[in-house]
Parts: C-alpha cells; sequence; structure tokens
C-alpha cells in the first residue's frame, strides 16, 4: 500500500476545486473524475463507518478489510471505466415519534458507501461555494445545534413573530430526477460522475427479497443523499425565498433549513400568510407538496397578559403557542429578570423515543453486571446530554435521568425472584451512579447565556 497517502492532500486537492468553482458561479465543471483515484478512495474508505449493518450483499466492513488494497484498486477501476454497477439499497423501517409510527431506512452496501463518500468529497467543495447561509443540514462546519442557535437568535430579535413549520411530505422519495438532472447540469458535466450518479438513483431498493425501481426519489441512507436534498432544497426554496420572496416582503424575514427540516419566520402576518400560499404552489412546480397535518401557522409571541390569565381565547391560544425544530420545542418562558425569552425543551415525541430506547435495552442486558449496566446506560445518558444539552434545557435532562433511573430499578427488580423494595433499590442506584445531568460545553458557546438554567 502506498505509505504517502493522506488527508492533506485530500484538502489540497478539494481547496482547488473549490477555488475553481468559487471564481465563477455560473461555470460548468466538466471535469472532476480525475481527482477520483486510489488515495482519494482510501480516504473515503477510512471515512466511512465501519460498524455500520451490511448491504444486500451482505460484506461486512471486516470482511472488506482483509483485501482493501485490491478491492479499492478493483473499485476504482470499475468506476472509471464506467462497469460499476449499483446495487439496490436495502431497506429496513425505524420508529419514529416515540413508537407511533415508523420511516423508511435505506443501507447501501460498504463499497457503494465507500464510492459515494468519494463522489461526495469532489462535489462538495464546488456546492459549498453556493450554498445559503440559512442551509445547515449536511454540511462541513454546520451543526443541528448552529441551526438552532441561529433560529433562537432571529426569534429573539422579532421578539414576536409569525412563524411557518415547513414540513415536506416524503420528500426523499419525491424528489423529481429530472429537475435534478438539470439542477446537476449547471455545474457539473464530468460524465464519469454524472453517470455513476445517475446509476444511484435507479439502482432501486430491496424490501422483503424483492427489488423495487421507483421512478421518483433519491437514495435515502445513501451517502451522496444529503447533498443531493441540499442541492434541490437549495434551488426549490432557500434561493427562491431570499432572491425572489424577501425583496417583495413588507417587513423583516428569515429562514432556517436543516436538510428537509425548515422554519420560515416573518414579522408580518400578512407576508407569512401569502408566502404561505404560494409556497404550496412552488414546491408542487418541482413534484413536492406539504404536509398539511404538520406543516402549520403559528403566531409565536410572548403572552399578551403577564398574569398567564387571558380572558379570552385568543390569549390563551397565544400562550400555548410553540413549534419542534430538530428535536426541541421552542416556546417563550419568562427569565429569571422577568423578560419574556424564548427557551427550548427537549421535543415530548423525542423524550419518548429515547426512553424507549433505554427500557428496551434494559429489557434486553438486564442479565449483565451492575458494573456494566451502570456503565453502557451511562454512555447513553452522556449522548443524550450532548445533543439536549443546551442552555434552558437542565430540567429536561434532569427528568429523563429521572425516567431512565425508574426504568432502569424495573428491570433490576424483573431480573431476580427476590421481592426487592423500591428503598433498597435506590440504594443500590446510589452504589452505582448514573451520569449525572450536565450541560456540556458547547451549551455555554452558542450566545444564548441569557436562558435560565432551569
Amino acid at each position: 500500500m502506498n505509505g504517502n497517502l493522506s488527508p492533506s492532500n485530500i484538502s489540497t486537492k478539494q481547496s482547488k476545486i473549490a477555488s475553481l468553482a468559487s471564481t465563477d458561479s455560473e461555470r460548468a465543471l466538466t471535469t472532476l473524475a480525475h481527482h477520483i483515484d486510489y488515495e482519494w478512495l482510501y480516504e473515503a474508505y477510512r471515512r466511512t463507518r465501519k460498524n455500520a449493518a451490511p448491504g444486500v450483499d451482505g460484506v461486512s466492513a471486516e470482511q472488506y478489510a482483509e483485501n482493501l488494497e485490491e478491492n479499492l484498486s478493483s473499485l476504482l477501476d470499475r468506476f472509471k471505466s464506467g462497469r460499476y454497477r449499483a446495487p439496490a439499497v436495502r431497506r429496513v423501517h425505524i420508529e419514529k415519534d416515540g413508537g407511533k409510527s415508523t420511516r423508511p431506512l435505506g443501507i447501501p452496501t460498504l463499497e457503494d458507501k465507500i464510492l459515494q463518500r468519494a463522489v461526495t468529497m469532489v462535489l462538495e467543495p464546488i456546492y459549498e461555494q453556493d450554498f445559503l447561509d440559512c442551509s445547515y443540514g449536511f454540511r462541513p462546519g454546520r451543526s443541528a445545534h448552529d441551526a438552532v442557535s441561529d433560529l433562537w437568535k432571529g426569534l429573539m430579535s422579532f421578539k414576536g413573530c409569525w412563524v411557518i413549520d415547513l414540513d415536506i411530505a416524503k420528500f426523499f422519495d419525491n424528489v423529481d430526477r429530472a429537475h435534478l438532472n438539470d439542477m446537476l447540469e449547471q455545474r457539473v458535466r464530468d460524465g464519469v460522475i454524472r453517470r455513476v450518479i445517475g446509476k444511484w438513483l435507479k439502482a432501486g431498493v430491496m424490501e422483503g427479497g424483492v427489488v423495487h425501481r421507483p421512478e421518483r426519489g433519491t437514495p435515502q441512507g445513501g451517502v451522496v443523499s444529503p447533498l443531493l436534498a441540499n442541492l434541490y432544497l437549495h434551488q426549490v426554496l432557500d434561493v427562491w425565498f431570499e432572491r425572489d420572496v424577501k425583496p417583495h416582503l413588507h417587513n423583516r424575514a428569515f429562514m432556517v433549513r436543516y436538510a428537509d427540516d425548515a422554519v420560515l419566520c416573518f414579522k408580518s402576518e400578512q407576508d407569512a400568510r401569502r408566502v404561505l400560499t404560494v409556497l404550496v404552489k412552488r414546491l408542487g412546480r418541482f413534484g413536492l407538496s406539504l404536509n398539511t397535518a404538520k406543516t402549520k401557522l403559528i403566531r409565536f409571541a410572548p403572552p399578551t397578559r403577564p398574569d398567564n390569565s387571558p380572558d379570552n381565547a385568543d390569549d390563551a391560544k397565544r400562550q400555548l403557542a410553540c413549534f419542534d425544530f430538530l428535536g426541541f420545542t421552542h416556546t417563550w418562558q419568562r427569565s429569571r429578570k422577568g423578560r419574556w425569552i424564548v427557551v427550548r425543551r427537549t421535543a415530548k415525541a423525542r423524550f419518548a423515543r429515547a426512553l424507549r430506547s433505554i427500557w428496551l435495552w434494559c429489557r434486553r442486558n438486564r442479565h449483565r453486571s451492575l458494573d456494566d449496566q451502570q456503565q453502557l446506560i451511562s454512555r447513553k445518558l452522556v449522548g443524550h446530554y450532548n445533543y439536549y444539552g443546551i442552555a434552558g434545557n437542565s430540567r429536561s435532562l434532569r427528568c429523563f435521568l429521572y425516567r431512565v433511573t425508574l426504568v432502569w430499578c424495573y428491570w433490576l427488580r424483573r431480573r431476580t425472584s427476590k421481592k426487592y423494595t423500591w428503598e433498597r433499590l435506590l440504594r443500590l442506584v446510589d452504589r452505582y451512579p448514573l451520569a449525572p445531568a450536565r450541560l456540556p460545553s458547547h451549551a455555554y458557546l452558542t450566545g444564548t447565556r441569557s436562558e435560565p438554567l432551569v
């Protein structure tokens, strides 16, 4: 194996691609595939998760690594010659909304993930020059916490606004491939790259041993899919809102989008209602539609009565106004200084889903030693704290720890025929304490310290 493989070499190549793309935002690049060589593929392999479930070929990461150099060389040759055949994506269904429903998840083969990662590494520097600041999902250097933080800053600056909580119905399944190819054509005209993307779009989905080849949609679960989704919504939503909509509004407005989840905020009710009406037509032009059950227009403002006892139904409705975004429920609350501020709590559905996951794990692993259970449950708790641990959400974290402790005690009682009292179990938990509910360091680095730490 070549001893000169280095991620820094890849970064240098990506910087050159980005520089070339930034010189002319209207220019289409015609030669890109030559950047993908063995070194590039090896870096793509290094960045690919090795503990994920195998795809339709059943090949695990350990098996692929046994002849890694030979496998990557073969993959590179098939990609460059056009002989690469994109395998179908294995589809499974995972729970959502606290177990009340499921959503499909695609699992590509490891080799397919490697090649998709390699192509994404070529396309990403190009489209990062075009994507707007309102887009956050699956982009380098941007995270869900950044999206939530910027949304909070915008809401606080408005001190009350109208919010369109946008939900696109089955977005990944309804992407129009003809429109997507037209969008790709504007910036990427490399035949090898475009050919392999076309193969991924047509590869199909295997479910129950049967391969289905839908006419619409992107390979959900694939590494390249988030980039294609961002490109599609960049043209359909972001550019349209920033360049066509905002100049015609009567008052201020902004948008925050993370993949296919978006929130549009307006200072004026008239602007919000006009945009919501036009938005349906805009999405329809590109084969998309709103999920009417989840998309809603909300008057998001502090309650009008300081004593929280409204005299009419409108005030009561305004007090309850809230919306969910990226797992957080946004609502209004008084700070310790008496000011109305926007606070973020763990959304009920996410809370229930995380607790159900702990419940199932404790049921399956109650035979383990107490030391093992303590360490593994604490790891899960720390992962929960790292995402949901933002300023203002301490109460939800403590509540989650309390509920997890009760779940653990319940299954400790079930694993023996002895009659354990709750007092004895609580003493046992004191001896084997779970990870305490603490805000991680990033909670204090998002410019939201003015929120109450309650």
